[in-house]
């Protein structure tokens, strides 16, 4: 048996009438009446009891019924489910980040996806610049968030989802920390907390970069991966860092925080959302437009 023949069935069910069942099918009733045969003989028992004054169903048929009811309403789960998946309406996302972002950008756009798509999986983990751009082009991650700058390759595309600038972070005793701004000339000779190198830029090149341009020469104490890590060695008195300003009000209140009074344009970072062009999930785009919806209504309610 097939589809078409339990909506038959169920339709002469309702109806309890051949003629007034093919009327709602659009259908002549002699084939319908064939149908409803062919599929009594596969069922091996009679369905329904045919009189002067219409059809009724046997007791055999009023069991079949609401397994038929209940096949039929399968069936059409089965279409609302694959066009939900199509639509990206559900699903799953692998999102990638970095670990600072935790602390700041990362949970109200993820809360709000959450919100919207409350049928899409989201598989998250983090993971340093060079491996979120390295699993986004292999495409074992759909989308990530890294920090800028950073290299982008030609068949990568990248979406700016936060603009930031460095302040200066240091310890609460620190000689430099009774100043409301700090000048850069001030980070001249320091002990400083500086951040690994990595192939695909980021915060150290962003960092040597600033340096660079002002002319300043410090002394490299220690070197870390992570925003957070290089925090802890400011925290343990270990010299004074660059770190991303957007991180500050979610770090130790024993470290201070302070701006650059000359900070250059050309030295700003930020976080970047990125993912393959070819990426067909298609989850991603309702993903990327809601991160763009979010961050246009945090714009205005700031």
């Amino acid at each position: 048996m097939d589809l078409r023949q339990l909506e038959q069935f169920v339709a002469v069910a309702d109806t309890r009438s051949f003629s007034r069942a093919a009327e709602r099918l659009f259908m002549a009733q002699p084939p319908l009446s064939v149908a409803i045969r062919k599929l009594e003989d596969e069922v091996g028992v009679a369905l329904f009891d045919r009189g002067p004054r219409g059809v009724m169903l046997t007791a055999a048929g009023q069991a079949a019924l609401g397994a038929a009811v209940r096949c039929l309403a399968s069936a059409r789960d089965v279409a609302i489910a694959a066009q939900a998946a199509a639509n990206g309406e559900t699903g799953t996302l692998r999102v990638g980040f970095i670990g600072s972002l935790t602390f700041s950008l990362l949970p109200t756009l993820i809360q709000h996806f959450r919100g919207d798509h409350p049928q899409v999986r989201l598989e998250l983990s983090e993971s340093t610049n060079e491996g979120l751009l390295g699993m986004i082009e292999s495409k074992a991650h759909d989308v990530a968030f890294v920090r800028e700058p950073t290299t982008h390759p030609a068949h990568l595309t990248f979406m700016t989802v936060a603009d930031d600038v460095f302040c200066v972070a240091m310890p609460a005793h620190h000689p430099l920390a009774r100043q409301r701004k700090v000048r850069l000339k001030d980070l001249r000779d320091q002990d400083f907390i500086g951040y690994t190198p990595s192939r695909v830029g980021g915060l150290h090149a962003a960092v040597m970069h600033l340096l660079h341009d002002a002319n300043l020469s410090v002394k490299v104490a220690q070197e870390a991966v992570q925003v957070q890590t290089v925090v802890g060695l400011v925290r343990s008195g270990l010299g004074i860092a660059l770190v991303p300003s957007i991180n500050a009000e979610f770090m130790p209140n024993d470290v201070v925080f302070r701006p650059i009074a000359d900070l250059p344009a050309s030295s700003r970072i930020g976080i970047a959302l990125a993912y393959h062009e070819q990426n067909a999930n298609p989850v991603l785009p309702r993903f990327v437009r809601n991160i763009q919806d979010t961050l246009q209504l945090e714009s205005r309610r700031r």
